[in-house]
């Protein structure tokens, strides 16, 4: 049986820490590996600004060095709206034999009892709250701890610097960075 950590998201673009994120809970909650989820639709947010094929490969391009470190695309196959729930369903029936640690930002936490059939969630997957600073930690929701830096990048904060041709250099891994401006993305201009 392998523990396997959950860390879903639009990726777009993905960050240093979102990699800071996975490799904290991967150490602290001793999980065998943490596989990278890229979302078609997430219920909460608006569209990605760019295509899943883009954010898939950028997902991969961030993680390649990292042995414990996977990517799945389960919900970018399956299309339309991302549902934790339907995503975890899936995954426990292809990898009945492993255990599986939902990880969110504790941002998120307050808002797990109004996730989208969270009483049949919290039986079959664990949740894992990154906690940063700024956030009540309150929990009605059953959520194991994980203390990580404030890193305090976002993908938003990113889009911007690069739309702007700052750089973003050390905010995304090097190759990442490269893809992006190649791929002349977030109004990236050369």
């Amino acid at each position: 049986m392998k523990r396997i950590g959950i860390l879903g998201g639009t990726f777009d673009p993905p960050h240093q820490g979102h990699l800071v994120m996975a490799e904290f809970v991967r150490d602290q909650m001793v999980l065998d590996e943490v596989w990278f989820i890229p979302s078609h639709d997430p219920p909460h947010k608006e569209g990605a600004v760019v295509p899943s094929e883009a954010r898939l490969e950028m997902v991969e391009i961030a993680v390649a060095n990292n042995p414990f470190f996977k990517v799945c695309d389960i919900e970018l196959k399956r299309k339309g709206t991302s549902y934790t729930i339907d995503t975890i369903k899936e995954l426990n029936d292809l990898y009945a034999d492993d255990e599986f640690y939902f990880i969110i930002g504790g941002d998120m936490v307050e808002h797990l009892p109004k996730w989208h059939r969270i009483e049949e969630l919290k039986r079959i997957v664990k949740f894992v709250g990154v906690k940063r600073p700024g956030y009540e930690w309150k929990p009605e929701i059953p959520v194991e701890s994980v203390e990580i830096p404030l890193l305090d990048i976002s993908s938003t904060y990113i889009r911007s610097k690069v739309g702007r041709n700052e750089s973003v250099r050390y905010l995304v891994p090097d190759l990442v960075n490269d893809f992006i401006k190649e791929r002349g993305l977030y109004g990236f201009e050369s």
